[in-house]
């Protein structure tokens, strides 16, 4: 290897700061290009979502970036407990999150702790990838990305983490994402325990939801005492923003066409209809001036692939998009990253240690990173699918409670089975 590769990641989100930390802690140079302008602490401390991480994805990856003693200070403010109620807020099933191994911590403590632990000058903020072409060099194949007024640069690997909508994509594949028939309204409102005691209980210290008529109002804490509450409308309308008159208006302005349309949510009990109702008020006293934040969900195909090409490859929702409905889309972008720069890293020093080029190393090795992917990824969106039309159903709270009665009499009956063979 005559000099060192040149590798870029496109996109500073969870997956791709991952794997540009990973790549640092072997010495291995990498640049990630972020869209979205520097975030200055005071941003990185407003409520985002919450992100439970699994045990084989997202904290194995946290631990191979040396975070893991780090990342559990960052975890608490909310709990892995579960509560799942009907449409009037009677409640059909609670935990403690007893069963659960997966610690929640907020988007932006996330994003914080990956970040800096990695040099200023690896995160290039305020670029917007226009363009991503694959070239044909005498020394094999580059990949040049257009930064538009940031000029041209040329890379031997780029790396798409890059998101739903990715350029990166576009250079491999021509499958775009389509509409899940979801449309997705995010609120916030902080220090809910002393403000509204009784919604607090309600929604409790974890995940909350509330299902019925294939709509769901559905609740996670999180720092500063905030309840994070989405609500989840299904709809064939994609443009339903505009076309229901709801787009560019403030959330309290709003929230009297979504309680009083039984389209929407005007069939669902007082208890939740109360919560939104506050959540919509909170939300704008918080934003004044700000529009309801509604959008519609997008997926990617189940077992989505691509035709291999040496000098680039995606990671996370770039890759695999799919709904939030099974927690996974921020660890399989982490875990993505972790098998990716394991390959990386094996290229690296091959080509290192041999004095071949990085790119001939790297590709058995990335394709066989690609292969695995697209297997891993499709059950898991085979999971994601099934679990949304269980809990998007007429009667999702009902399926969603004996989904979670399976799983705790599952464990009762090993429980059982490891007594009677202890005994």
């Amino acid at each position: 290897m005559s000099s060192p590769p040149r590798i870029a990641i496109v996109g500073g989100g969870p997956g791709g700061l991952t794997v540009g930390l990973l790549l640092h802690r072997r010495g291995i140079l990498s640049t990630i290009f972020e869209l979205r302008q520097k975030p200055t602490d005071e941003e990185l401390a407003k409520p985002s979502g919450m992100l439970d991480l699994h045990k084989e994805s997202g904290l194995a990856a946290i631990r191979e970036c040396e975070l893991y003693d780090q990342f559990l200070q960052l975890t608490g403010e909310c709990s892995e407990a579960q509560k799942v109620s009907d449409k009037d807020g009677n409640i059909l099933h609670q935990d403690e999150g007893e069963l659960s191994d997966r610690p929640e911590i907020s988007r932006h403590a996330l994003t914080k702790l990956l970040s800096s632990h990695l040099p200023a000058e690896n995160i290039k903020y305020g670029y917007k990838l226009y363009s991503a072409t694959s070239i044909s060099t005498p020394n094999g194949t580059e990949t040049e990305l257009d930064f538009g007024p940031n000029g041209k640069q040329r890379f031997d690997l780029v790396i798409g983490a890059d998101g739903a909508w990715s350029q990166v994509r576009n250079m491999l594949s021509d499958i775009k994402p389509q509409y899940a028939g979801i449309q997705n309204i995010t609120t916030t409102f902080r220090h809910v325990s002393t403000k509204y005691p009784h919604l607090a209980e309600l929604v409790g210290p974890g995940s909350f939801a509330a299902l019925a008529f294939r709509h769901g109002v559905m609740s996670q804490r999180g720092p500063q005492d905030v309840a994070r509450i989405f609500i989840f409308l299904t709809t064939p309308d994609e443009h339903l923003p505009v076309s229901a008159g709801l787009a560019g208006r403030a959330a309290s302005d709003a929230k009297e066409l979504l309680l009083n349309n039984d389209e929407f949510l005007g069939r669902f009990g007082p208890k939740i209809r109360e919560l939104v109702s506050v959540a919509c008020d909170e939300e704008t006293n918080d934003n004044p001036g700000a529009a309801l934040d509604i959008r519609p969900l997008y997926t990617l195909p189940i077992g989505v692939s691509w035709e291999h090409k040496p000098n680039a490859t995606l990671i996370g929702d770039a890759a695999h998009l799919m709904c939030p409905w099974a927690g996974e889309g921020v660890n399989l972008a982490m875990w993505d990253s972790l098998l990716l720069a394991h390959a990386i890293i094996k290229a690296y020093h091959a080509a290192k240690d041999q004095g071949a080029s990085f790119q001939s190393e790297l590709d058995p090795l990335m394709k066989e990173f690609e292969d695995e992917m697209f297997v891993r990824t499709k059950e898991k969106a085979k999971e994601t699918y099934s679990n949304g039309q269980m809990m998007f159903g007429e009667d999702g709270a009902t399926a969603f409670r004996d989904f979670f009665r399976a799983i705790y009499s599952q464990n009762e009956g090993k429980e059982t089975l490891e007594a009677i063979r202890a005994a």
